[in-house]
C-alpha cells in the first residue's frame, strides 16, 4: 500500500469519525457545558469557590474544539472551506483563541454560536433569514420611508407644544420608534399630547396600525415563507436522493427478473418442442 493510499484511508477514517453522530452529540454537550461555565464565571461567589476548576474546564473544552477543527481540516483539506458552516466554526474557534483578558475576553462567548452550526433546525432558521435578506431590506426601506413621512408630519404638528419629543427630526424619529415598539406610548406620549391636541390619539393609532401591526407582520411573513421554501427544497432533495437509491437498488432486481423471464420463455419453448417430439413418436 502506497503512502498516498494510506493517507487517503486515514483522511476518510478521520472524516467518518469526526462527522459521526456520537462525536457530534459530544460536541453539542461540550458547547452546553461551556455555556454554563461562562455563565458561572459572571458570579463572583462561583469564581471564589471554583474559579480555577472553571478556567481549566473552559480551556480543555476549547482545546477539544481546536482538535475537532484540525481533524476536519485534515480530513477535508481545501473542501473544508467550501462549506459555509465550516468557515463559521473556524472563525468562532479562532476568535475564542484570543487571550481571555481585557475587553476581548467577552468574545469567548461567541463559541456558543456553534450550536447553530451543529443543529440542523437552527441552520434552517439561519438559512431562512439569509434567504429573506433582500425582502427584509425592501420592507425596511419602505418602513424607513413611512417613518420619515410620519416624522415630518408629527414634527410640524407637535414640535411647539412638546419640543422634548418632537423638537427636532432626530427626536421625532426616536419618539415614533418608541411608539412603534408600544413602550409607554399611551400614558407616556399619546395622552400628554392629547391634552393639547385631543385628536392626536387617532394619529398615533393610525401610525401603530401601519408601522407595528402591518410592517412588522410583513417581516414575519417573509421569514416564514423563506423557511417554508427551504423546507420544501430540502424535502425535494431528500425525495430525489431516495428515488436515486431505490432506482440503484432496484436495477439489479429488474435485470434478474428479465433474465428469469428469458429463461422461463426458453424453458417453455423446450417443453413445447419435447411435447411435439413425443407426439410424433406416438
Amino acid at each position: 500500500m502506497t503512502n498516498a493510499t494510506t493517507t487517503r484511508c486515514l483522511r476518510e477514517r478521520a472524516g467518518d469519525f469526526i462527522e459521526s453522530g456520537l462525536i457530534q452529540r459530544f460536541i453539542i454537550v461540550l458547547i452546553v457545558i461551556n455555556a454554563v461555565i461562562l455563565g458561572l464565571e459572571t458570579s463572583q461567589r462561583a469564581m471564589e469557590l471554583a474559579g480555577g476548576l472553571l478556567t481549566t474546564l473552559d480551556r480543555v473544552i476549547l482545546a477539544v474544539f481546536v482538535v475537532e477543527i484540525l481533524i476536519k481540516l485534515f480530513a477535508q483539506r481545501l473542501a473544508f472551506f467550501r462549506n459555509p458552516w465550516n468557515i463559521f466554526d473556524f472563525l468562532v474557534v479562532t476568535i475564542a483563541l484570543i487571550p481571555a483578558s481585557g475587553p476581548f475576553a467577552v468574545l469567548r462567548v461567541l463559541r456558543l454560536l456553534r450550536l447553530i452550526s451543529m443543529m440542523p433546525k437552527l441552520r434552517m432558521v439561519v438559512g431562512a433569514l439569509v434567504a429573506a435578506v433582500p425582502g427584509i431590506f425592501a420592507i425596511g426601506l419602505l418602513l424607513s420611508i413611512i417613518f420619515y413621512v410620519f416624522a415630518i408630519i408629527s414634527h410640524g404638528l407637535f414640535h411647539e407644544s412638546h419640543p422634548e419629543w418632537f423638537g427636532s427630526l432626530g427626536a421625532t424619529l426616536y419618539t415614533l420608534f418608541q411608539v412603534m415598539t408600544l413602550e409607554s406610548w399611551s400614558m407616556g406620549i399619546s395622552r400628554p399630547v392629547m391634552e393639547e391636541h385631543p385628536w392626536a390619539g387617532m394619529f398615533f393609532v393610525f401610525f401603530i396600525l401601519i408601522a407595528t401591526f402591518t410592517m412588522l407582520n410583513l417581516f414575519i411573513a417573509l421569514i416564514v415563507n423563506a423557511m417554508q421554501s427551504l423546507e420544501e427544497e430540502h424535502c425535494s432533495e431528500e425525495q430525489k436522493m431516495i428515488k436515486e437509491v431505490v432506482h440503484r437498488e432496484a436495477e439489479p432486481i429488474v435485470e434478474d427478473a428479465h433474465a428469469l423471464r428469458s429463461e422461463v420463455s426458453q424453458l417453455r419453448d423446450e417443453i413445447r418442442a419435447l411435447r411435439t417430439l413425443l407426439e410424433d413418436r406416438k
